[in-house]
C-alpha cells in the first residue's frame, strides 16, 4: 500500500526556519505532480507549492521568495524548506503526490499525508 509521511513540523519563533519532509513508500512504479496544501484552523486548505515534470516550482504569492519545494525522485522524497517564518504561516502542512503503482502503471492516482504542525509563535 502507497503511504505519505511528512515530518520536520515544529514550533518555531517568526523570522526562523523549517524543512520539511515528505517520503512516499509502497508499491509505486511512478510519481509525478508534488505538491505541498496547508490548513490553519477555521480554514480551509490551501496551496503552498507545487511542482510538475517540464516546469518550474509553483508558489502561491504569499510564499513565493519565502518558501522552496524540491523534490528527489530516486527517493520518491518532497521538500519544503520554509524560511523567515511569519505567524500567518502557522498551519498544518499536507504533502501531495500523484503516484502510479505497480498494479496500475497506466493510471495516476493522488496520494496524501497525515499532515505536519507548523507553528511560528514568539
Amino acid at each position: 500500500q502507497v503511504q505519505l509521511v511528512e515530518s520536520g513540523g515544529d514550533l518555531v519563533q517568526p523570522g526562523g526556519s523549517l524543512k520539511l519532509s515528505c517520503g512516499a513508500s509502497g508499491p509505486i512504479f511512478n510519481i509525478k505532480f508534488m505538491a505541498w496544501y496547508r490548513q490553519a484552523p477555521g480554514k480551509q486548505r490551501e496551496l503552498v507549492a507545487q511542482i510538475a515534470p517540464g516546469y518550474p516550482p509553483n508558489y502561491a504569492r504569499s510564499v513565493e521568495g519565502q518558501f522552496t519545494i524540491s523534490e528527489d525522485k530516486a527517493h520518491n522524497t518532497v521538500y519544503l524548506q520554509m524560511d523567515r517564518l511569519k505567524p500567518e504561516d502557522t498551519a498544518v502542512y499536507y504533502c501531495t503526490m500523484t503516484i502510479a503503482t505497480l498494479d496500475q502503471q497506466y493510471d495516476y492516482t493522488p496520494y496524501w499525508g497525515q499532515g505536519t504542525q507548523v507553528t511560528v509563535s514568539s
